[in-house]
C-alpha cells in the first residue's frame, strides 16, 4: 500500500461546502503520480518522455462521509490486480483527523502508448514499482 496526503483546497468544495464528488478522481490521480515518483523522472518523464500512460477505462466509487475545506486526505492506494496491459487500483480515502473513511474508488486502467492511444506490455520497471504496492487476495 502506498499513502499519499493532500489538503482539501477551496476550490474543491460546492455549494455545500463539501468536496464535489467528481474531484475524489482527482485526489486518486494526485495519489497515483506520488506513487509514480519514485521511477526516474517520475510520472512526467512517464508521461511525457516514455509516452507510456494509464488512461482510466472504469471507475467506481462509494461516497461515505464527507470531506470539507480545511480537511487533509489521506489517500491509500493499493494494486488489487495486475495484468499483462492494465492495473486495478484501490484508493481508500480517510480524513486525517478523525480517520473516518469517506471513500472507496476502484479504478481500471490500461497502460498505454499515449501517441497511437494503443494497449502495451507494461514496462517492467512499472510491474515492479507495482509489484511492490500488490493487495492480498480477499
Amino acid at each position: 500500500m502506498f499513502r499519499h496526503e493532500r489538503p482539501v483546497r477551496f476550490a474543491e468544495v460546492d455549494a455545500a461546502r463539501i468536496v464535489y464528488f467528481a474531484r475524489y478522481l482527482d485526489f486518486c490521480h494526485d495519489a497515483l503520480e506520488a506513487l509514480f515518483a519514485s521511477l526516474p523522472g517520475g510520472y512526467p518523464h512517464l508521461t511525457m518522455v516514455r509516452g507510456i500512460g494509464i488512461p482510466s477505462v472504469r471507475v467506481e466509487a462509494d461516497y461515505l462521509a464527507p470531506l470539507r475545506y480545511g480537511d487533509t486526505a489521506l489517500i491509500d492506494v493499493s494494486v488489487e490486480r495486475l495484468g499483462g496491459r492494465s492495473i486495478t487500483f484501490r484508493h481508500e480515502l480517510t480524513r486525517a483527523a478523525d480517520g473516518v473513511r469517506c471513500a472507496a474508488v476502484r479504478q481500471v486502467v490500461v497502460v498505454s502508448r499515449l501517441d497511437a492511444l494503443a494497449s502495451v506490455e507494461m514496462p517492467d520497471d512499472v510491474r515492479a514499482l507495482l509489484s511492490a504496492h500488490l493487495s492480498a487476495p480477499t
